[in-house]
Order: structure tokens, then sequence, then C-alpha cells
């Protein structure tokens, strides 16, 4: 599982004017947090607006990925959804070749009961030829995996080896570390969390963040992996306003913007995605500027 310790980012999926996925600036992105130290990537999470691809869309996207990223970093690739079936049916019809893991979010507006999330997360785990990352959003999906289903998944399921926690709830978090087998990772995914997260024995973070600053995150994770938090506390606060920056008007909107202003990548999304407002584009674009 050391794969998924460290620094995961989140990576965008580029749009062109016409809303055609940009495989160029795919590329420019790939490359980008690589070369910025990143230790894996997430493609076709939420940041990759992976709920607006098609499936087809979905399997072009990963074979350009696996391309640019094959010997250089893991790759873990988001297939969830509220249909189990379905979530297990896109899993065995993905090319999943070179691939390392899955990341599966917890199954939204159905609003299953906690006993409905831990089958939803077997059936997926026993289906899955990968180890499983599951994923709690509730400010997403408002469905929250407890810290009582989550390792029950993580005790009963040993396909899956992780959480991506995006609780918000630092003591629901602590309390699955407490009570996690040894070799099940819980992994920030909040940036703004990162260091309470891993000093209280987190794995690291899947960040949006690194989309648009991979060197500056990846340095904070590896002083936080070292116990060295005076270090990575000073990354942590240098970095609070451009984090605020990339949710304060939607996600992935925020970061695209900063990649924009960086000619990464276009500003563009798709619907009901929209790029940030101006106010908030323009606090951006004076935050670039700053570095």
């Amino acid at each position: 599982m050391r794969k998924f310790k460290g620094t995961g980012v989140a990576i965008v999926t580029p749009f062109k004017d016409d809303s055609a996925v940009d495989y160029n600036a795919l590329g420019r992105v790939v490359d980008y947090v690589i070369s910025g130290g990143v230790n894996y990537i997430v493609v076709m999470g939420t940041t990759g607006e992976a709920s607006t691809l098609s499936r087809e869309e979905k399997k072009s996207v990963l074979l350009y990925v696996k391309g640019k990223a094959a010997g250089k970093v893991p790759l873990v690739v988001g297939i969830g959804g509220n249909n189990t079936a379905e979530v297990i049916s896109s899993i065995r019809d993905m090319d999943l070749s070179s691939v390392d893991g899955i990341l599966s979010v917890a199954p939204y507006y159905n609003k299953p009961s906690q006993n409905g999330i831990f089958q939803h997360f077997k059936a997926i785990s026993e289906s899955s030829p990968l180890p499983v990352i599951i994923y709690n959003v509730p400010g997403r999906t408002s469905c929250n995996i407890t810290s009582d289903t989550c390792l029950r998944l993580a005790h009963e399921c040993k396909n899956i080896v992780a959480v991506k926690e995006a609780s918000g709830d630092i003591a629901h978090i602590m309390r699955i570390i407490k009570g996690k087998p040894e070799d099940f990772l819980v992994i920030s995914g909040d940036d703004m969390l990162t260091l309470p997260v891993m000093a209280a024995g987190g794995a690291g973070v899947i960040s949006v963040l690194a989309n648009a600053y991979p060197a500056e995150c990846s340095t904070l994770v590896n002083h936080l992996m070292k116990n060295d938090y005076e270090a990575a506390r000073k990354i942590q606060l240098q970095l609070i306003e451009k984090t605020e920056l990339c949710f304060a008007d939607g996600n992935p909107s925020g970061v695209k913007a900063f990649l924009s202003l960086m000619n990464i990548c276009g500003n563009n999304l798709r619907l009901p995605l929209v790029p940030v407002n101006q106010a908030v584009y323009s606090r951006i674009q004076k935050a670039v500027e700053e570095k």
C-alpha cells in the first residue's frame, strides 16, 4: 500500500472551447504534477468532472493518462456511483491494466442506510481486480460513511485498503485511525486538513491544490512524513489563501482558473459547472502573480 502514501493529486480533465476533452492540455497537467513531485495521480475523480464524461470518454482519458504516467507514478482511477450494479459493470468494462487502484465514492442521492453503504462497497470490493479506496465526502453525497462502517469495511473487506476522508470531522477521522488495521490507510481528502490528518496518523492527501502547486503540496507532505511539523506548518499556513480560493466558487472551477492563468489548460468546464465569478477570478489572478 506504499503506492497510496504521500501526495496524490486528483487531476482535472481539461476541455476545449467546444467542450471536447483537450488531450494536449491533459498531457501538460500530467507532466506538470509529476515534475512537481507528486507520489501518485487520481484520474476521473470529482475534480476530473467524471460525472460529465461518457463511458467512452472515460476509457479514452484513462488510456491517455496511463500512457503519460507509465513508469513514473502509480495511477488510481475513479469509478463510483449510486447504482452498485452499474459501478461493477464499469469496473469490468474498463481496461485497468497499468492501473494501481480504484477510488469509489459513497453512493449519493439514494441516502442508503449504513448497512446499505457497507453492502455497496463489499460488492464493489469483491468485483474489483484492484485495491479499492473508499471516498467519504458527505458534503457532496449527503451520505456519510460513519467511522463504525468504515472500520467494518476495513476489517472485513481485505480488498478495501484505504479511505479518502473529506468529512472535515477530525474526531471522526481520528476514530478511524485508532481502530483501523495496521495496513489500512487514512488519506486526507481536504487540502486544508493535510497537516492535522497526517499529524493524527494519516498517510497523506489526495489533493486538488496540487494540480496548480504540486511542488509546494509535495514538500508539505514530505515534511509531515518525516514528522517535521514546524516546516510543514509554515507551508500549510502559506497555502491557506490559495486553498480557500480553489473552493471559493466551486471545485474544479477554482483550480481550473489557477491552471488557465498558468497557461496549463483552458478555463473550460462542462455544465452544470461554470467558471468562477469575476471577483474570485481576480483574486486568483492576484495570487498567481504574487506566487
